[in-house]
């Protein structure tokens, strides 16, 4: 017969040794064990806008006309779903100068259809106050989510429409405030400004706002004067902080009855407080946001180990068969 090769089984005790420990690592798998590691989750306050200016139809969903807050709670239902289990979200709303908080952060998988349902259930009618001040409510909220164990991120949904308007000079800044706090202010509406839709305390619609309706200048500048003819006030020689100055803060004098997007305002609001800006254009945009870096934190986490242990079981049990089917050269005569 012609020297070759020939297949042979691995030795006895080799096999015997693999068996054993794929039988070890099987029992250990049915104790249910965990190993630490670290994931990347998201713990985030979502705050929204329930003020009226909120009502405008300027988006669309399915190709038909939407309200910014309809467009928002659409994107919000998209986004819930990209969030990675183990994350956190908490709804709260806002209105004349105060955010409120709906409920504490819980967990999006095991709460999905409750996370669903209760913003849903937010609309126009939750607003207590006609007013709008975007940059306090910004605050109350940033005071709410320091106040809540893990601190969790600020998300604020706004058109950044302020009313009554401010007057650049004495605008409430609160810099400094928020230190180590992420969070992300999220622009909803077209820039193009429209009318601002009324409703009553249940919601029925009662038409648009007027102008003579709306408050069209900030308070400080209306029936201000010197108390002599004539004279001018000290704050008035400065035009870069006269009335017209409001336009930088978005303001629109004499149009405040009409609402856009104030997207140059909520970027200021965003830099001062160190968060980032997002103008929502699509849901999976505003996914992706949510899940952004700046927003991300690594949490340590027990993962369930019991997938390692059953793999190195069933290559164990494998093992004796590939060594049996190795090449072997046969001795010579």
């Amino acid at each position: 017969m012609k020297p070759g090769r020939h297949w042979r089984w691995a030795p006895g005790f080799g096999e015997r040794g693999a068996l054993a420990l794929a039988a070890l690592a099987l029992a250990a798998g049915f104790l249910h064990p965990t190993l630490p590691w670290q994931r990347t989750l998201f713990e985030q306050v979502i705050v929204l806008d329930v003020t009226q200016s909120m009502n405008v139809q300027d988006e669309r969903l399915d190709g038909r006309p939407a309200s910014r807050l309809n467009f928002a709670k659409h994107a919000l239902q998209a986004a819930l779903q990209e969030l990675p289990c183990g994350s956190k979200i908490a709804w709260a709303v806002f209105t004349e100068s105060r955010s409120y908080l709906l409920f504490t952060p819980i967990e999006v998988c095991s709460n999905r259809a409750e996370l669903r349902a209760s913003l849903m259930g937010i609309d126009g009618r939750m607003a207590w106050s006609g007013n709008s001040e975007i940059a306090k409510a910004l605050h109350s909220g940033v005071t709410i989510v320091q106040a809540l164990p893990a601190t969790p991120s600020l998300v604020f949904v706004t058109d950044g429409h302020e009313a009554p308007p401010l007057n650049a000079r004495h605008r409430p800044r609160y810099e400094d405030q928020n230190k180590g706090l992420t969070g992300l202010v999220v622009g909803v509406g077209q820039v193009q400004a429209s009318p601002i839709p009324k409703t009553g305390p249940a919601g029925q619609s009662l038409g648009y706002w007027s102008a003579d309706e709306v408050q069209q200048v900030d308070a400080f500048s209306i029936g201000r004067g010197a108390s002599a003819g004539g004279e001018s006030m000290l704050e008035d020689a400065d035009d870069t902080l006269s009335p017209g100055a409001a336009v930088s803060l978005g303001g629109t004098p004499g149009s405040e009855h009409l609402s856009g997007l104030r997207e140059a305002y909520l970027r200021l609001l965003a830099v001062e407080n160190g968060f980032g800006f997002h103008r929502l254009r699509s849901a999976q945009g505003f996914a992706d946001a949510l899940r952004g870096d700046a927003l991300a934190r690594q949490v340590a986490v027990r993962g369930d180990a019991r997938i390692l242990l059953f793999g190195l079981a069933f290559v164990l049990l494998l093992a004796p068969y590939a060594l049996a089917l190795r090449p072997r050269r046969r001795a010579p005569r």
